[in-house]
């Protein structure tokens, strides 16, 4: 790989989050430790912010998200709820109630932007992952823990249903029967009960050493052809809300238009010659205006 390639690619300071790309890694950092990276109105609003740069401009092949301090994260800020006056403005019931239906689509959007990524998110887990944590833990590819963290759906312990993405999204992660026991207790979720169900994939001793066995596979990742990995997370989410033959029909359109030997022949290529493959990276996502 190229020095160039190689170099961490500067970012600009956010309130919740330390950003470094480097050798085609993205790794996102929740950096309040000192108020349990609780998830504030900044949060909420950088996270797509950062993750639709890195997507929409190929500035990685994958995402490694990871944590501070003891707890990865306490889950939301009460600062977000706001003090429902509305700015003092007096708002008939209808109106009101719109307006807490749209705050809730656009925290649901943070997650999404996870989801709807074309490359891979993986989520490295230390501590306790509570309320948000978990709505945000849900939405990633795929998740590792050390032995001391916990999952807990914290909604129901303060009088309020989660609406962030937990539901939606966990009953295809975890057996419905133990989201409903989460859901309706609030019991916390240990790392080695999230593993023996598959929410988490990987149970490592301690966060250092989680954190470089998840940048090992975020390498592997990397080394692959980003095409061919995006075709596999397309494929994945669509099978997920898709019956089996309409799973068939998309992958069979994705290859009609995607697939394209350049890649493949590299791959044969790069291991014939006993040498790394050398894949393009993805095409930025440009306006639409911009091609016409």
């Amino acid at each position: 790989m190229s020095q160039a390639a190689a170099a961490s690619t500067p970012q600009r300071a956010y309130e919740c989050f330390d950003v470094e790309i480097k050798d085609k890694i993205a790794h996102i950092k929740l950096s309040r430790p000192d108020a349990l990276n609780t998830m504030n109105k900044a949060f909420w609003r950088d996270l797509p912010a950062i993750v639709e740069d890195i997507d929409a401009n190929a500035k990685a092949r994958v995402i490694v998200i990871s944590s501070t301090g003891k707890h990865f994260t306490a889950g939301m800020d009460l600062s977000v709820f706001g003090d429902g006056t509305h700015g003092g403005r007096k708002m008939e019931a209808a109106r009101k109630n719109t307006t807490i239906m749209m705050a809730a689509q656009a925290l649901q959007k943070t997650f999404s932007c996870l989801d709807e990524a074309r490359i891979p998110v993986l989520m490295a887990v230390q501590g306790g992952c509570i309320g948000g944590g978990v709505d945000f833990a849900s939405a990633c590819d795929i998740r590792y823990a050390t032995k001391d963290a916990f999952f807990c759906v914290q909604e129901i312990n303060i009088g309020m249903t989660a609406d962030v993405g937990t539901f939606p999204r966990l009953p295809h992660l975890l057996p419905q029967g133990l989201v409903r026991e989460l859901s309706y207790t609030g019991r916390r979720m240990g790392a080695d009960e999230a593993a023996a169900n598959g929410f988490v994939t990987r149970i490592f001793d301690t966060q250092e050493e989680m954190l470089a066995g998840v940048m090992e596979i975020a390498r592997e990742i990397a080394s692959k052809t980003p095409l061919a990995v995006w075709g596999s997370k397309e494929m994945l989410n669509y099978a997920r809300d898709h019956s089996i033959a309409d799973g068939l029909k998309h992958i069979a359109v994705w290859q009609a238009g995607m697939y394209q030997g350049t890649d493949m022949a590299e791959a044969f290529k790069a291991k014939m010659e006993k040498r790394e493959p050398e894949f393009d990276d993805l095409p930025p996502i440009k306006n639409p205006m911009d091609v016409v």
